[in-house]
């Protein structure tokens, strides 16, 4: 098993990093939440670590934080979650917020991450009822909700694109993650923000899961 991976950032892209170590370049599948977290292209990061052996393939699946690599390892242990899956809630919620759906039997906030259907959505919260409490507290992350409307010209296209394939990468329809991303640079244009495909797909998803 590869625990753990430390080497130079070559590349991302939505929800898949390149990194080199001593001349090996390793694909390695994270969660926006881990995305946002790394350095630009050309430093050094360092990443925890679960592979996936399959008869087709070795996946390598990365995570910023050790806690994320273990509610990972939870979720997919789970009925009917896979590793697409779980990356996908771990992209839609932080732990905390999470904690609160399981909490207040949340499902319809379950439901609206992409793949979750509401016999997914119970499931998850009958099994990780008892198993979230010590980790309800340990993210604060926050993000604003967007607007509706058309994103000015003065907007990057390529940063819009790039956030749309973020979503849709995730397994958002192509005319939802359209829709939410235009409703979110609208919102961080008003406010004077300079917009990023980082800060896009975060505050989206925030709006599309909250």
């Amino acid at each position: 098993m590869i625990g753990r991976i430390k080497g130079i950032l070559v590349g991302k892209l939505a929800n898949q990093i390149l990194i080199d170590v001593n001349g090996l370049g390793y694909e390695v599948e994270v969660p926006m939440s881990t995305l946002f977290q790394l350095p630009e292209a050309g430093s050094e990061a360092v990443l925890h670590t679960h592979l996936v052996v399959r008869e087709d393939a070795q996946l390598l699946y990365g995570f910023y934080e050790m806690h994320e690599r273990t509610l990972f390892r939870l979720l997919i242990k789970l009925n009917g979650v896979g590793p697409k899956m779980a990356l996908g809630i771990l992209s839609g919620l932080n732990i905390r917020e999470l904690a609160e759906c399981v909490r207040r039997n949340d499902i319809n906030a379950l439901v609206r991450l992409p793949g979750v259907g509401k016999k997914t959505a119970e499931r998850l919260i009958i099994e990780l009822r008892d198993k979230l409490e010590d980790w309800y507290q340990k993210d604060n992350e926050s993000a604003s909700d967007g607007t509706s409307g058309q994103v000015s010209g003065q907007t990057n296209s390529s940063t819009i694109r790039e956030a749309e394939d973020a979503l849709i990468s995730l397994g958002y329809k192509p005319q939802d993650a359209s829709k939410a991303i235009n409703q979110v640079a609208i919102k961080l244009e008003e406010e004077g923000q300079t917009l990023d495909t980082s800060l896009l797909v975060r505050v989206a998803l925030k709006g599309m899961t909250g």
